[in-house]
């Protein structure tokens, strides 16, 4: 299951989507909003406690926040790396961890995947994306989140995989004709985290 930090962070993230995204705030009535995750337990832990109604949609119901679980949204796959700590990698794959930095995008894990792989598993997902009216929120990962937010932000791909996503926040994008508005929203104020190992990914 999540830690104690992680399911904290869980109730925070459910409290903002039902106070923030649920809702018209002038009418107080509902609206329709998704709600994606990745196929990894963590994700859907971190997303169980999100609720949702049923309200009508051009005489349809429909379901608010009714989880849907991709595996493209799942974390770039380490390969041989998988459950290691960057401190452990650079100790036991020193040479691979140096070929990483010189090219964070285009390299791939022993028996894993880049960052060009994850672009690709994520081209689906985005189509799919550009056919919605309504806000969506998508509980992932910060490799693959980072790809996301460099499409819609306009950033070069070859400086995507070094973009930060901060622990404890979540990243709002409002694309627009003219380019896309990014709001970061601390979730947890106050609450301090070690690092949590992205310098790596």
């Amino acid at each position: 299951g999540l830690t104690q930090h992680g399911e904290a962070f869980a109730y925070s993230l459910a409290d903002y989507c039902e106070n923030e995204l649920c809702f018209n705030k002038e009418t107080g009535d509902m609206v329709p909003v998704r709600l994606w995750t990745s196929s990894l337990k963590r994700s859907q832990l971190t997303a169980r406690h999100i609720k949702g109604g049923i309200l009508m949609v051009d005489g349809y119901p429909f379901i608010q926040m009714k989880p849907r679980v991709w595996s493209n949204l799942d974390e770039i796959y380490a390969g041989a790396c998988d459950g290691m700590t960057y401190e452990e990698i650079c100790e036991k794959y020193s040479v691979e961890e140096k070929c990483r930095r010189k090219d964070k995008l285009g390299y791939r894990f022993p028996r894993g995947e880049s960052y060009l792989d994850v672009i690709q598993r994520l081209e689906p997902l985005v189509q799919e994306i550009e056919r919605y009216k309504e806000s969506l929120v998508i509980v992932g990962h910060q490799g693959v989140l980072k790809m996301l937010i460099a499409f819609y932000s306009g950033i070069d791909r070859d400086d995507a995989p070094h973009l930060e996503i901060k622990l404890n926040h979540l990243t709002t994008l409002r694309p627009h004709s003219h380019g896309c508005e990014i709001e970061v929203t601390n979730l947890m104020e106050g609450v301090k985290v070690s690092d949590d190992g992205q310098k790596f990914m």
